[in-house]
This record gives C-alpha cells, sequence and structure tokens, in this order.
C-alpha cells in the first residue's frame, strides 16, 4: 500500500511551495512585460474594456513565452535554497 506523507501547511511551506513553482514566475513575468510594453501599443481612443483586453492578452503572450526563463529561476532557487536536493 503506497501511503503518502502529509505535511501540515505552514507559511513558509506555502512562500517555498511559490517560490519553487514555476507557474508563479511565468504569471510575475507575464504581468511585468504588460506593465513594460502595453502602453506603448495602445491607442488613444480606446475604451476602458479594450485596454483590459490589450494588458491580459500581452500578459498571455508574456506567460507563454517565459517557460524556460521561468525554469531556469526555478532551478537556481532550488540549488541556492536547498543545496540541489
Amino acid at each position: 500500500m503506497n501511503k503518502r506523507i502529509r505535511r501540515p501547511v505552514t507559511p513558509a511551506y506555502v512562500i517555498f511551495y511559490v517560490l519553487f513553482s514555476t507557474d508563479t514566475w511565468r504569471i510575475l513575468i507575464g504581468v511585468i512585460l504588460a506593465v513594460i510594453f502595453t502602453p506603448r501599443v495602445l491607442p488613444a481612443d480606446l475604451p476602458t474594456a479594450g485596454r483590459v483586453m490589450v494588458y491580459v492578452m500581452v500578459a498571455t503572450i508574456g506567460w507563454a513565452l517565459s517557460g524556460k526563463p521561468a525554469r531556469w529561476i526555478t532551478a537556481a532557487l532550488k540549488k541556492a535554497l536547498t543545496g540541489g536536493r
């Protein structure tokens, strides 16, 4: 029988889980790219709903492009914080 070890969910556990997740870094990179690049491509007369849609689209493109950098960041953090375990 395969027993699963249950760890208590502590703040430290959540912080390490978030730091070691590639999706965290992909989302963060996507949001940063959206904040940097979207204002440069938005037309001045675009309504609010259109502006929000462009921000979401650019963030999604940034998320899609950031797979390898996110894996590199996660691997470097794991190596630095856990000694490669």
